[in-house]
């Protein structure tokens, strides 16, 4: 949580940003061992994580006997490894040239975000592209890493953002990353796999708050988040597009390669205006995936504190009974309160 809020104030540092240093890392170890090989692929994945997963492991060991130390670790790489805020920021940035007229700042910012073609586009298919991204980046920059950071703590953080470095650096179906890149690509696809329905359960439940309907988002998630051709990506769009009443998908091209990919949802065609409450949507969804991971973290860490405390012996065999009733209240009461931590997260 504190790396969330502190990502919401501060944003990405400009210089010297730990993602940017293990992403220039890893392309100087792929000049040097690239081979248009799976195997070569599988080492070049593991030679660049392990390393990540092994420092995080020793600096969360040394500061595990100071709460203070170890909070702030652990603050610091909250901050680095989510993107929340220059998710919004960017997408932001596009919607107000649009909502001016310029077409060509729009198209220069797009690479930003996503990394389409933008020439060519007009200013519906911006529109798209941007909300396609906000949905998908929702997920990998925001949700999945609180939610691995819950479930595992520093080495969580930063063995899944160096997962998604790698693959958004290699996980490609180019004539150059298609082998070389496969063991990055589907390492992602696992570690995003919950991630991504998280995202989506979200997007249902918030899309109120971006003038939607949870009805409809769940509609498009249910009918539609399987056909995209990513097994996670879809999941995150098509209950974006059904939150936001739009219509997702169609012809993408990539460094000249056209794909199509599958309708998602049965609305509109998206427009500029639709970019601010996709934003809207997304910081709607990390807050409450945030509640959500800081629930799963007080339970995987307190597990005691969730169990029934015994009862007094002396009570009489008369009061058997009400002790029976007593000790399902508990129970009974946390589900409720568990519940409600979801619904409120």
């Amino acid at each position: 949580m504190a790396g969330v809020a502190v990502d919401a104030v501060l944003g990405d540092p400009r210089r010297g940003h730990p993602v940017a240093i293990f992403g220039r890392a890893a392309q100087a170890l792929q000049d040097r061992v690239y081979a248009d090989s799976r195997l070569r692929g599988s080492v070049y994945a593991g030679a660049s994580v392990l390393p990540v997963l092994g420092c995080a492991v020793v600096a969360d060991r040394l500061s595990r006997r100071r709460p203070w130390a170890q909070l702030a670790v652990t603050a610091a790489a909250g901050w680095a490894v989510t993107g929340a805020a220059s998710l919004a920021s960017e997408a932001e940035r596009i919607r107000v040239a649009l909502a001016a007229g310029d077409l060509t700042a729009a198209r220069a910012a797009l690479p930003g975000l996503c990394g389409r073609d933008p020439g060519g586009l007009d200013a519906t298919e911006i529109a798209r592209a941007v909300i396609e991204s906000v949905a998908e980046n929702t997920s990998d920059g925001a949700v999945a890493p609180v939610l691995w950071g819950a479930v595992a703590g520093l080495p969580g953080l930063a063995a899944y953002r160096a997962v998604n470095t790698l693959d958004s650096m290699v996980g490609y179906r180019s004539s150059r990353y298609a082998r070389f890149g496969w063991a990055s690509a589907r390492l992602d696809d696992v570690v995003n796999w919950a991630p991504a329905r998280l995202t989506g359960l979200l997007a249902v439940g918030c899309a109120p708050l971006a003038g939607g309907s949870p009805a409809a988002a769940w509609r498009a998630l249910r009918g539609d988040g399987g056909r995209h051709p990513s097994p996670n990506a879809g999941r995150c769009e098509a209950a974006f597009a059904g939150a936001l009443g739009v219509r997702l998908g169609g012809s993408n091209a990539y460094d000249g390669v056209t794909e199509q990919r599958p309708r998602l949802g049965d609305g509109r065609p998206p427009s500029p205006a639709d970019i601010a409450r996709a934003v809207r949507l997304s910081r709607a969804v990390t807050l409450a995936a945030t509640g959500f991971a800081a629930l799963m973290s007080v339970i995987t860490e307190n597990p005691a504190s969730w169990k029934t405390p015994e009862l007094p012996r002396s009570w009489g065999s008369g009061a058997r009974s009400a002790e029976s009733g007593r000790a399902a209240m508990p129970g009974a009461a946390m589900a409720g309160a568990a519940i409600a931590g979801e619904e409120s997260g």
